[in-house]
């Protein structure tokens, strides 16, 4: 296993999956060297540290491999977790935080892939897959009445380990999204895309290639 004075993040710019673990290390202020990837061409480095062949994959500076994104993102808040994302909230609320995170993960996203990637599933319509999907758009919806985030109204780990997927979800149609029943989880969607911190995940790296200088994330700007 190498060693590496940074932790290293393989990731893919537009997978959900990696973009909550890059929201997750940003937010935490820690430095990774950050190796974009090609999803159709991943790097034999990669699948060397995890032969899962999915993103993110962090390899720790002690060469421990973390490739769950929803470890990765405990591992960042362990670090440092200023907002009380999780650390600093009760029991009943990590909990519920857990719960979300498990319907967004177990029950939702298949029914996104089937909406998204319709065409191959023809078992059923679009619109099929689409009102599935949506049983879990109502009750985010419903509870964003109450609160301006998923859990209170502060962020929590919740609202950005969800976030990607309702950010994909809404863009498979958004004209659709745009004038369907959720006024409440559009807001907060909207929130989100507009802040610094999904603004500073997102910058476009160069796909990595053994041998590359080492590329550090977040990105320096001071």
């Amino acid at each position: 296993m190498p060693n590496t004075q940074l932790p290293i993040l393989y990731t893919f710019r537009r997978c959900p999956y990696a973009m909550r673990a890059r929201m997750a290390i940003y937010y935490s202020g820690i430095k990774v060297e950050i190796r974009e990837i090609l999803l159709k061409d991943k790097p034999k480095q990669m699948l060397e540290v995890s032969s899962k062949g999915t993103v993110p994959v962090l390899l720790k500076s002690n060469g421990e491999v973390v490739a769950e994104s929803r470890e990765v993102i405990m591992w960042a808040l362990k670090q440092y977790d200023p907002d009380n994302w999780y650390a600093g909230l009760c029991q009943d609320q990590q909990g519920e935080i857990q719960f979300l995170i498990n319907r967004n993960d177990n029950d939702f996203k298949p029914w996104l892939d089937r909406y998204k990637y319709s065409v191959g599933y023809p078992e059923h319509s679009q619109e099929h897959y689409r009102k599935n999907a949506e049983v879990y758009l109502f009750d985010l919806n419903s509870r964003l009445s109450r609160s301006k985030y998923l859990i209170g109204d502060a962020m929590s780990v919740a609202d950005i380990a969800i976030f990607p997927f309702i950010r994909q979800f809404a863009f498979v149609d958004k004209a659709w999204f745009d004038q369907a029943p959720y006024t409440y989880l559009g807001d907060w969607l909207n929130k989100l895309l507009k802040s610094e911190l999904f603004s500073a995940i997102m910058d476009k790296y160069d796909c990595w290639h053994q041998g590359d200088v080492i590329t550090v994330f977040p990105i320096d700007t001071g």
